[in-house]
């Protein structure tokens, strides 16, 4: 039997619970779910994270119907003291980086790494997930990356692949360069080669502003170039320092989230010179952690599934009732929207003809559920949030917005509503798990063909289409009218006049998700694709 290599997964957060506040979003479900697989597969992994002290940012909706962000210190009695310490400079100064270990959500052993200890006089720079300034974002690249490579040294922990989860851990790869210069006395055209060789990476956003970029200035304050020189940095970054273009160069092989995601990337990124090949490894989920069980065995013909599904809808709608003392009806046909607040998600698309939507609210033939989050920074996401808060005031009992969204939340849409949609502008949407979610518990995806979907949708039989894969200038135009099309003609008269056709499409979403875009297919693909070389 072949040995597999040791692989150390380097990302910014980890989603294992919703009580455990480590993670933003999708990219840190991501990285959960990943833990997860490899510790029921039996995979040598290990996660390298931060343990962030005041999580992400709780958001809550307050004066003049605006959100507003609060910082409550988290502490955590499960971790494990590994008393291992490492040190990194930051701005000339050293800091001190306790590491903890994690294995108390059925993962794989995440080490996180943690500045609010008393020797450090900048004990919260590994307080907030994101920090607020480039300052602090570099600071804690830093920590993740070079303190994350340094405390698997402390740890003996003998890596053969590291895995870079988006760009924050590239400082990991310029401490395995300078590790090779300073310690084996390579050059370091030989050393970065070298390196190249045990890095992989993963890149996700498809649009080129949300690619971080720094000026070199600030990453020589900071002290990220760790040893390099400008010439150097230069090369593996240019000018200014381009995160995912560094990592592209200082990887063997990158990796984007789906297919359609694959050629957007390689496009995207074709002008860089000296980068890894971009192949696609569609993202999965954990199925463990997001199928209820009654739908598993529901679908395996131990249960009626409608019956499962209902009870599921019931505890959705006693849940919500708790939360936002507004009470749901179980009959309508009931369509859930979760996601980071940004506005290539279009959010609000469903509601472009009030004329056609307004009818179905009031009379009771739809019910709408949204929540979601922006990043406390960004004003255009925080009016996103005001705006689907002001639509549920303006429909009271039809339309309900949850406040901070979190895990719990997302595992309680992704099972009880009926419908999941899905509307971001093609091809702006990497992957989209939450649809992933929603189909392997029968709720039946809507969604403009982007991300994973054009890989899963068989329009009609497990869920719905909308639009055709239109990329032109009035791409609005064209997926609203479909939107009202798909809703009006197909799933509407569908969930209301045929029930049994209905869980049919339930059962082949079910059958189509459950291991085709489950975390243990993806994991399976990156051993094969990526590690094993």
């Amino acid at each position: 039997m072949r040995k597999l290599p040791e692989v150390a997964y380097f990302c910014m957060e980890f989603g294992l619970h919703e009580d455990f506040k480590t993670y933003a979003g999708g990219l840190g479900i991501l990285a959960g779910d990943i833990l997860k697989a490899a510790k029921d597969s039996g995979l040598p992994m290990t996660g390298v994270g931060i343990l962030w002290r005041q999580g992400y940012t709780k958001q809550i909706i307050e004066r003049n119907d605006k959100p507003c962000d609060c910082y409550p210190e988290y502490s955590y009695d499960f971790l494990e003291d590994t008393g291992v310490t490492v040190k990194v400079t930051i701005r000339g100064r050293g800091v001190n980086c306790k590491v903890w270990k994690c294995t108390n959500f059925n993962n794989a052993t995440l080490y996180l790494l943690d500045t609010n200890i008393p020797e450090n006089s900048e004990p919260l720079l590994t307080g907030q997930l994101y920090g607020w300034f480039p300052e602090e974002r570099v600071a804690q690249e830093i920590i993740l990356g070079i303190g994350g490579v340094r405390a698997l040294r402390a740890l003996n922990i003998d890596v053969g692949v590291y895995h870079f989860n988006d760009s924050h851990p590239i400082p990991a790869g310029i401490e395995l360069i300078r590790e090779k210069m300073d310690e084996k006395g390579m050059s370091f055209e030989d050393a970065w080669e070298e390196s190249r060789k045990q890095i992989v990476f993963t890149t996700h956003t498809p649009i080129i502003e949300g690619n971080e970029i720094h000026d070199h200035e600030l990453l020589q304050y900071m002290r990220m170039y760790n040893g390099l020189n400008y010439d150097q940095m230069s090369r593996i970054g240019g000018v200014p320092f381009s995160m995912t273009a560094a990592g592209l160069r200082l990887s063997r092989k990158a990796n984007a989230v789906s297919k359609l995601h694959g050629n957007t990337a390689r496009k995207m990124w074709a002008g860089v010179d000296g980068a890894s090949e971009i192949i696609s490894i569609t993202n999965g989920v954990h199925n463990k952690t997001w199928q209820d069980k009654s739908i598993i065995n529901a679908s395996s013909g131990k249960s009626d599934l409608w019956y499962a599904h209902i009870s599921l809808k019931k505890k959705m709608i006693e849940e919500i009732y708790k939360i936002n003392g507004i009470k749901l009806k179980e009959e309508p046909l009931t369509i859930g929207f979760a996601r980071r607040a940004a506005p290539y998600k279009r959010s609000d698309l469903i509601f472009r003809k009030p004329e056609i939507i307004e009818p179905l609210l009031k009379e009771g033939k739809l019910q709408l559920i949204f929540s979601g989050k922006a990043h406390p920074n960004d004003l255009v996401g925080k009016n996103i949030v005001s705006n689907l808060y002001s639509m549920a005031k303006l429909y009271p009992g039809s339309i309900v917005f949850l406040q901070d969204y979190d895990i719990k939340i997302g595992k309680m849409l992704t099972r009880g509503c009926d419908v999941w949609l899905n509307n971001p502008i093609r091809p702006m949407e990497a992957c989209g798990t939450s649809g992933i979610k929603a189909a392997m518990n029968g709720v039946l995806n809507l969604s403009v063909l982007d991300g994973w979907w054009p890989e899963g949708c068989e329009h009609g039989a497990n869920g719905w289409q909308i639009g055709n894969g239109y990329e032109g200038k009035d791409h609005e135009k064209n997926d609203s009218e479909s939107l009202y099309k798909v809703l009006l003609k197909k799933v509407i008269p569908t969930y209301y006049n045929n029930r049994a056709k209905w869980v049919k499409i339930m059962h082949s979403s079910i059958k189509m998700a459950e291991y085709n875009f489950s975390a243990e297919k993806m994991l399976k693909e990156y051993y094969s694709k990526m590690y094993e070389e």
